[in-house]
Parts: C-alpha cells; structure tokens; sequence
C-alpha cells in the first residue's frame, strides 16, 4: 500500500518538474540545430522553432504521465479493494475520499446463482418459541432474492403450528421439511444441561446424521436472531471453506470461554475466547466423513467427567470439538453474529449500520439486555415482529415454481367482471394463520363429556376476552382476526393480565388479516378445528355464559346420549342495553330481569325469527329439556359433538354466517333440543363495521342475496329431495 502511495506522489512530482527543466535548458543551449535550417512556414525563427518543438514533446511526455498517474490511482483502489475483501467480509463498505466522491469496494466474487436453493436448519420446541421463528422468517424473507428449504427440528406443538403457518402463508420458493424431535432426543438425552434450552439445545449436535444424505451444506440458526442482509452473502462464504474446514462460526463476544467473569468460573474448553453456535455453517459432507457423531459423542463423554454438565448446551460440545480439532473451524466474520448478551463486547465488531448482518438476541434479558445501540437493534426487530407478512408472498422472477398455486389458480377461475367478486373472492382466500400464539395446556376429561367453548373475534372486541374467562372456566378455543402489528398488541395485552395468564387452557388462533371483509366463517372453522373435545359450544364473542355453564353442559350431554345421535341443544340466548349488569346468578333471577325489562330475549325488536323457534315462553316454565324444529332463518347458539360440518366460508361479515351452518346440521338429520336451565347474555357493543356495509351499501345487500339462493341451490342438490324446503326460504 505504501509503495503504491510513493509511486503515485514521484510521477506528480514528476510532471511539475519537467517543464522547468526543459525552459532552462532551451535558455543555454545552441541553436545550431535549427540555425542551418530556413524559418518553417509559420514564420518561426531557429529559436522559436526550437521552443515549439520542445513544448510539444513536453506535453506528448505529460499526456504519457497522466495516463500512467491514471493506471497507478486506480491500482492504488484495487489494492485497497484486494485488502478488504480479504479483512473478513465478501462485501465490505469501505469508502474513500476523493474530491468529495465516496468509493464503495464491492467484493469480485461471483454471486449465488439466481435459482441456487439455500438451505437452512432450524430448532425450534414449544408454543411460545414459534413467534421468535416468524419473526426470524420475516427477516430472512425480506432479504432474500434467492429460493429457500427450511429444515425444522420441533416438537409436536412447534410441528403443528408452523406446518399450519407455512402452508397458509404460500410464500413462492420456500419449501419446510419437518423432523420431530422425539425421534432425536434420545442421542443427546444422556447430557446434563443447565442451559434453559433443555435437551431441545443439544440437538443441533444431530443434524450432519439426520438431515438428508444428499444435503451437502446447511446454515444453522437460533430461533432468536434478526437478519440485517441477504442471506445469501452467508451462503456464498462456504465458497471459502478449504481442506477439512467444515464448521463456520463466528467468535464469542464475551468473556466466557476466558473464564474472568466471575471467581472459580470454570467453562469448558474452547480455541482463544471460544466461538457461539446461534449461526453455524456446517459442511455436512465433510462432517459426516470424519465421523461426526462419534467424534461429538467421545469429546463430550471425557469432558462430562470434569465438568459434570454443560451450561451453553450445544455451545460447549462444539467448542471442545474444535479446541481438539481446529482445522475443522472456518472463522465466520464478526458481523453474522453480532451477539447482544451479557457482558458482550459486539460493540467492537461494528462501526456503522452497513456493517450488520445478523442481530443475536442471546440473553436470558432478550430485548431487555443492556448494550449501548441496544434501542437501535431493538427497532429493526420490532420492524420485523410487526411487518405485514403478506407482503412477504412475493415471487422470485425467473425461477420456476413447482408447487401450484391452487388459490391463484380458483381466483382466475371468477370473473373480474362479476359486480360480487369482491365476495366470492374472499371465499377462496387462505389466511396465513398462527395458532395457539400464547402456550396452551390442556386435557380432555377422562369421562369423554368435555365441552370447549368455540368463538371468534377481533381487536375492539379485545375487553371481553377478560370477563368470559371468568364465566367460563372451561377450555376456550379462540380465533383472532388481526393484523401482524394488532398481534403485537393483542400479545402485550394477553402477557399483562393475570387472568388469562393463569387460564393455560384458553387456544388463541391468529389469523392475520387479508381481503375487505371479516371472515367470520374462516375464523370459526379455525377455532372448531383447534378443539381436543369431544363436544363444543359454538357462541360469540358478545355472549357471557351463565355462571356454571361449563359443568352443566358436561353433565347435560352425558345425560343427552349426544355420542350416538345427532343432536345440538340450544342455549337460549338473551341481551342487555346497559354496558353495568347485575348478572343473575340463576334462571330465576333472569325471569325476573326480563320482567322488569332490564334484559330481553335476543333481537327480538330487529330479528325476532333469528330465535323465536326456541319457544321462549315455554323455556319460561320448562324443567325439562323440550324439541324444537327448523325454522328459516333460525340462528341458535348450539353445543354439538366435534365432527359437525363446516361452516360455509362465502359468507363474510354480516349476514347468514351461522343461518347456513344451522340449515347445513337440520339437512344432515340435526335434531334441536333447548336446554331448560341454560342461557347467555349479549352485551352492548358499537355496530361493527360490516353492519354499517350492509347498511349503507345496496351493492352488499345484493350479493348477499345471490349468495343466499346460490348457497340454497347447493344445499339442494347435496341433500336431495330432503333439502327442497330450503328453496322456499324468502329470498
């Protein structure tokens, strides 16, 4: 660097000094050479020809000098690229001042291939674990221009959810395979681990021998990191893996592996300050000829008889590996693990924003741990917990897909002409859906009479969830119609509560928000198929069950014969204008609120044939459960054995969402029995949005009719002659 630097300032020095020279040698020299000669056709004398002759070989010698000044500035830039490509990154934004212009040195090296699919394992166990991987997704995502196989080792909570979330999510060029964990615990069970990981830490030590043979190569990464670039400058660096180099890890940026954090701290052995394992590039070809899991299985058995347990998990297995074999470590640049724990020194590894790759949340505290840039880091996580994943779905231009696009294909099958496509569009739609966000624990009753209260809502109906917990202590499968951003809240919200923190049995299903209208069928369909019942009361959100409602219905569908005849009994539904109510603690506390009128059968001023086939005059005085028949447009609320059928999800909003899925259960030989004892009361609310369509748009009203008679026509042909009836409903 430094000679170039002197070459360049000489050849200035040069082109200064050169024509001083030549003046004062044209001062004292002959002039015989041009004496001899006659004046030339300019009209020159010797001596002025001599000078023009001079100058313009001085300026042929100058024009040779800048050209050559040209070709050393620019090798001065190469070297200087040369340098920092090889200082740790393939792209390093190093810049230069030269007349006000800053020089970006971009790495030579050839880029992934467009198509090239990167491949990357992850662990991930437990409900609550599945939104760090969302979150991790979206930023990989967001960067990535190239086709991605993720590779998922979970449990049978994490597998359920993020199957789901995948296959709704349909994003163009990622693939999911998924590998239980069961099958891997017991390879790596036999080690004490004191990490809060548990054995789900260990299992990274598994993958050379369990991913897929002809797998030759696979990025690693923990569950709690944040991408700030393309994944693919990653992948690229295996290029650089040489010999027996098989694992790439980036260095630990505490002093753990020093073993100074505290007196008699005694870590586990490890090359210089030891290196993380939350990114790992691992040479999988590589690995598996040298033996892997013998190798790991052997390091790990000789120090556990030192060190007792591990304490970072698969951290420490992996350190001692490479301590014993270092040319199998390939040294990953500091900015693709940019660790935020304890004690970290990260701060050293960055200088400016285009320095960061990937964010490491790898302390207990998360995103409450103590670090200077530590609000800046927590901003571009927060950038990607609250991104709109849809717009995530976006496809990669000249790579062919090889999945179908099923959904695409049904939307190209309606005219855009229609005046209803709006409508029938949303029947088609699939919404990228997150279930059970917040942990969940429950166990059926033994008795097989277990009855989980079904209902779907979202974020202004948020306040009830609160109240109905405490009416219903029951299991609660719950469908939540949000936004990502609105998920955040909702999230904060639940987390803040000690009620619905301490109800473990309440599934929370979020279904993000996609379309113009409220997918009220979508969502129940959501919630019914979260239920591990064998019964299910099918309410709304707006309904607060009676005070021991839950024990009753148990004991009301042992009693009904309800698991070898197809019955629904119908709760008898009542409302309240008053945002305070007294709630009656029994029946006859009801009777007598409804005859001092603070309470009243349900719509019965706007819908009163929605109900009135639940004879409420007779409920009044009945002490036995009574049969009522199917009336058109009669809309109960129900309990009913888990196998019921669908809703009809081309209703949406308002209008003839649970009407349909009544007729649907009369068509299939449903016989409706009330429930003497029994009742809900709906609260208050503003209209909801879809109210106030329906209302004001006669376009709404119009395509809801032509659903209707469509969906009539449907329920004909499906059932036969038994079905006719329902082509007389009033259109």
């Amino acid at each position: 660097m430094i000679r170039v630097r002197k070459k360049a300032f000489l050849l200035l020095l040069l082109c200064g000094t050169i024509p001083i020279v030549m003046l004062i040698y044209l001062t004292v020299t002959t002039d015989e050479a041009f004496e001899s000669k006659p004046d030339n056709i300019l009209g020159f004398n010797g001596r002025e020809a001599k000078l023009a002759q001079r100058v313009r070989e001085i300026e042929e010698q100058n024009q040779v000098l800048r050209r050559q000044l040209s070709l050393s500035q620019n090798q001065l830039v190469n070297v200087r690229n040369y340098m920092a490509i090889e200082n740790e990154t393939d792209m390093v934004a190093m810049e230069t001042e030269k007349n006000g212009t800053k020089i970006k040195c971009v790495s030579t090296e050839p880029d992934v291939p467009k198509c090239e699919v990167i491949h990357v394992a992850i662990v991930s166990a437990g409900y609550n674990s599945t939104r760090n991987v969302v979150t991790l997704i979206k930023s990989i995502l967001f960067y990535r221009k190239h086709p991605l196989h993720f590779y998922f080792i979970t449990d049978k909570a994490a597998h359920l959810i993020l199957q789901m979330l995948f296959t709704t999510w349909n994003v163009a060029g990622v693939e999911v395979t998924f590998h239980l964990a069961d099958d891997l615990k017991s390879e790596v069970a036999w080690i004490p681990n004191k990490h809060y990981s548990g054995v789900y830490g260990l299992l990274k030590l598994t993958l050379p021998q369990r991913l897929p043979k002809d797998l030759d190569q696979v990025i690693v990464l923990d569950t709690d990191v944040t991408f700030a670039s393309d994944i693919a400058e990653l992948w690229k660096i295996f290029r650089k893996f040489k010999g027996k180099q098989a694992i790439g890890l980036v260095e630990n940026q505490s002093d753990w592996y020093l073993g100074k954090l505290w007196k008699n701290h005694r870590p586990w052995p490890a090359l210089g300050r030891g290196f993380n394992t939350g990114v790992i590039l691992l040479n999988l070809k590589i690995l598996r000829a040298l033996s892997w899991s013998q190798m790991w299985h052997l390091v790990a058995e000789k120090e556990l008889m030192s060190m007792l347990s591990t304490s970072l998990a698969d951290q420490d297995i992996f350190n001692a590996v490479l301590k014993q074999n270092p040319h199998m470590l390939y040294h990953l640049p500091c900015q693709w693990n940019i660790q935020l724990s304890q004690n970290t020194r990260s701060e050293l590894c960055y200088r400016e924003v285009s320095d960061l790759k990937i964010i490491h949340w790898n302390s207990p505290l998360k995103l409450k741990v103590k670090n200077k840039h530590v609000q800046f880091f927590r901003n571009l996580y927060l950038t990607f917990l609250e991104y709109d994943g849809n717009l995530l779905r976006r496809q990669l231009f000249g790579c062919v897909s090889e999945k179908p696009n099923a959904v695409q294909d049904k939307l190209n099958e309606i005219s855009e002409d229609d005046e209803c496509y709006d409508f029938r569009r949303e029947r088609v739609l699939i919404h990228r859906t997150h279930l059970y966000y917040i942990d969940y624990d429950n166990t059926p009753s033994a008795t097989n009479d277990d009855v989980t209260l079904v209902a779907q809502l979202s974020m202004d109906r948020l306040q009830m969830l609160e109240t109905i917990c405490k009416h219903w202590e029951g299991p609660i499968s719950l469908a939540l119609y949000m936004s990502d951003a609105e998920a955040q809240a909702f999230l904060r919200y639940a987390l803040g509560s000690e009620l619905l923190m301490s109800r473990r049995n309440v599934g929370y299903h979020i279904v993000y928000k996609d379309g113009q209208f409220y997918p009220v069928n979508y969502l129940r369909n959501v919630a019914v198929k979260q239920v591990n019942t064998s019964y299910i009361f099918l309410s709304d959100i707006d309904f607060l069950p009676m005070y021991g409602l839950y024990e009753y219905l148990k004991k009301a569908v042992s009693m009904m014969d309800m698991a070898t005849h197809k019955k629904a009994l119908i709760v008898p539904a009542f409302e309240t204008q008053r945002y305070r109510l007294t709630f009656p603690k029994s029946k006859a506390d009801l009777l007598s609120m409804l005859d001092m009128g603070s309470l009243f059968t349900f719509r019965y001023h706007v819908w009163a044939k929605g109900h009135a086939p639940t004879n409420f005059a007779k409920w009044r005085t009945a002490t036995t459960p009574y049969k009522v028949t199917w009336e058109p447009d009669f809309e109960p609320y129900v309990v009913v054995r888990n196998n019921i059928p669908e809703y009809d999800q081309r209703f949406v909003g308002f209008g003839w969402n649970k009407v349909s899925h009544i007729m649907e259960l009369d068509a299939q030989g449903y016989e409706f029995i009330v429930l003497p004892n029994a009742f809900i009361i709906h609260m208050p609310h503003a209209p909801s949005f879809d109210i106030a369509k329906f209302r004001s748009s006669s376009l709404y009203r119009k395509c809801l009719k032509t659903l209707k008679e469509e969906y009539q026509q449907d329920l004909s042909r499906k059932h036969g002659l038994k079905a006719l009836k329902y082509l007389s409903v009033d259109k």
